[in-house]
């Protein structure tokens, strides 16, 4: 145990007599699975902080249940990391489930951009929404998160494409922040698509010259993303969008290769992104350059899965040596809020095992958001969020796409569900 540890015999919170502990990826080359599991375990936590992880005997010794101020017992069942959301859209006005009804009859996506919807349907119902309307729409998906295991959330602006209402989007990412137990990673993507008043290289004159000024001096983003696709904002207006952000002090990520190879994967790595984004048509040249460049791989099984097309080929990118990570896309074009049944679909669907799609949504997802403090682990020194599952096997997650098979989840050491 670490000297911490050692020091003290409290913990706010002790979990005990788990059946099986997923505490983060493995270190042993020669394991069989990409995790690190520990059977008949436990786990403490001081001041929002994993302090102690091993065997339920050596851990409830030095850190008595009866001494700790929330003590869960596991009864035999699996604990796992909470997961890491690490690209979604959730704020946001408006219903566009009839859409969804033109899609099954054959509708393209770019088709129903070009005709005034999707998106810019979207845009025009959050601008008449009120800044407490979507503070109450986005907490109720972060609400429906939390009962699904997730427990970090990536949330980005762009449905507002103006100065004014990208700004209410970030404040109401940072009021939800305060407002709720998941942590929110705050994303600007006025780069989303072009407003129906503007063409293309006015609107990006605007990011880049208005709103961007304007959302570094509020200070709430910390990442710049641009829908970089055909039809909307090519590779060398995607550039700069980004290197604009950068100059801002916003990390760029990039929506690639999402309906058509376009060139964002390359311009993802040569920026040196912190992920890229869907990839439903990276070619070999494009994993390569993503792995060299250590930007990872963000891939988003519901998109594929709500708009009736091929999967991003998870393999690939898995044998190059890629961290794969897995994001739900919660949108209005793709409404999923559960990062279990994006793991579902990994395995289903990608040929991912259920260990690497937890891991695609845990360690690998806090990743793609450089996050590096433990988040998406239960090591010693990282925060205390987790999930108990109401399954003996972490598997479960991945295997039960019915209804969450999450029985408990814990933030910084606190049972926030369940």
């Amino acid at each position: 145990m670490s000297e911490r540890a050692a020091s003290t015999t409290e913990a706010a919170c002790v979990v005990f007599d788990i059946g099986e502990l997923v505490v983060g990826p493995s270190t042993d080359d020669s394991s069989e699975t990409p995790l690190e599991i520990r059977e008949n375990a436990a786990v403490a936590a001081v001041d929002g902080e994993v302090v102690a992880v091993g065997s339920s005997e050596d851990v409830t010794r030095e850190y008595p249940p009866e001494n700790a101020e929330t003590a869960i017992d596991a009864e035999g069942r699996a604990v796992v990391p909470g997961f890491v959301d690490p690209h979604t859209h959730a704020v946001f006005a408006g219903d566009r489930s009839d859409e969804f009804e033109a899609k099954l009859r054959g509708a393209e996506y770019q088709e129903i951009l070009e005709e005034g919807g999707g998106i810019l349907r979207t845009v025009r119902a959050t601008r008449e929404a009120s800044d407490d309307d979507l503070l109450a729409n986005l907490t109720g998906h972060l609400e429906t998160m939390l009962a699904h295991g997730t427990t970090t959330v990536e949330v980005k602006s762009g449905y507002g494409l103006d100065t004014e209402t990208e700004l209410r989007l970030l404040e109401a990412i940072d009021r939800a922040d305060d407002a709720q137990p998941i942590d929110l990673v705050p994303t600007f993507m006025g780069a989303h698509a072009v407003p129906e008043e503007q063409d293309t290289e006015e609107y990006v004159d605007a990011v880049v010259e208005e709103q961007l000024p304007a959302v570094a001096d509020q200070g709430i983003a910390r990442f710049c993303d641009v829908f970089c696709e055909e039809g909307v904002f090519d590779v060398e207006q995607s550039r700069r969008v980004l290197e604009a952000g950068a100059e801002h002090g916003l990390t760029p990520k990039v929506h690639a290769e999402e309906f058509t190879r376009l060139g964002g994967a390359q311009l993802a790595a040569d920026l040196e992104a912190a992920s890229a984004d869907h990839l439903l048509h990276a070619a070999e040249d494009d994993i390569d350059a993503l792995v060299d460049s250590g930007v990872v791989p963000v891939l988003l099984p519901g998109t594929a899965f709500g708009l009736g097309e091929a999967y991003a080929d998870a393999r690939a990118f898995l044998e190059a040596g890629a961290p794969v990570a897995l994001a739900t896309d919660f949108n209005p074009n793709c409404h999923s809020r559960s990062m279990g049944f994006a793991q579902t679909l990994g395995a289903v669907e990608m040929g991912m095992t259920p260990a690497e799609a937890l891991l695609a949504s845990t360690h690998n997802a806090a990743l793609a958001l450089d996050l590096d403090d433990g988040t998406g682990t239960l090591r010693e020194g990282a925060p205390a969020d987790a999930v108990v599952l109401e399954a003996p096997s972490y598997v479960h997650v991945a295997y039960r796409f019915d209804t969450p098979a999450v029985d408990g989840v814990l933030k910084a050491g606190e049972v926030v569900h369940g």
